[in-house]
């Protein structure tokens, strides 16, 4: 395995390259991201800026070692940061409960403001997200950026799902299933911070990764149901 870290350029170029390459990808979602920033250059200036900054730290760093576990939070806050969109494409919420959960995480901008800005975020987030895999699949040959990641994000979500519809509650029939949805809330985001742990500990060596570490049920990391969506 290779010691020293990777330098900024190479990182750099490695994402764009991806970027590239999701354009000719046959899962239709990573070719609609990648065509948007390769057809609006404008868009793209302002992804590799987006990028530069998360890349910044990682090329700091002189271990590999080191570059790893910090490619492994960069990617995870990733999935956080890309969430809110995300939910709004999961849920189909009226436009009275989607103005009220944007003033929830935009406080201080206007509804078509405030969406605009979270498009922009959710299209350089998922476009930086491809290349975070790719950076750990293909440069540092860690594993803990593919299965256990995945899992992570299926975790994630049901713990924002379930937190925007506690915050969104407002029939009484909702609000009568608040008790309940506060108290899955609260098992959903105690997993999250256990798989967020357990990925940030994975071994370094390929060779002494196992993937059961963060399936394993431990008592605070057993599958638990989907949050159920109140009408």
């Amino acid at each position: 395995m290779i010691l020293r870290a990777y330098g900024h350029t190479r990182l750099m170029q490695e994402s764009e390259s991806r970027i590239e390459m999701a354009a000719g990808s046959p899962l239709p979602a990573d070719r609609l991201v990648a065509m948007r920033l390769l057809r609006h250059p404008a868009e793209f200036s302002l992804w590799q800026a987006h990028h530069d900054q998360l890349m910044r730290p990682l090329s700091a760093l002189r271990r590999l070692t080191q570059q790893m576990v910090a490619l492994r939070a960069a990617t995870l806050a990733l999935v956080h940061r890309k969430a809110l969109f995300e939910y709004l494409r999961t849920r189909r919420l009226t436009e009275a409960k989607r103005r009220r959960l944007f003033g929830i995480f935009h406080r201080c901008s206007g509804y078509r403001h405030a969406l605009v800005a979270e498009h922009g975020n959710y299209v350089r987030c998922i476009s930086s997200y491809l290349c975070t895999q790719h950076l750990a699949e293909h440069l540092m040959h860690d594993p803990a950026l593919d299965a256990p990641l995945r899992l992570y994000e299926e975790w994630y979500r049901d713990y924002f799902q379930a937190h925007c519809d506690l915050a969104l509650a407002e029939t009484d029939e909702e609000k009568a299933a608040c008790p309940a949805q506060e108290c899955l809330q609260t098992l959903l985001k105690h997993r999250v911070t256990k798989g967020r742990q357990a990925i940030l500990a994975m071994p370094l060596s390929p060779g002494d990764w196992d993937e059961v570490r963060i399936r394993r049920p431990t008592g605070d990391t057993v599958e638990l149901p989907a949050p159920v969506r109140k009408h």
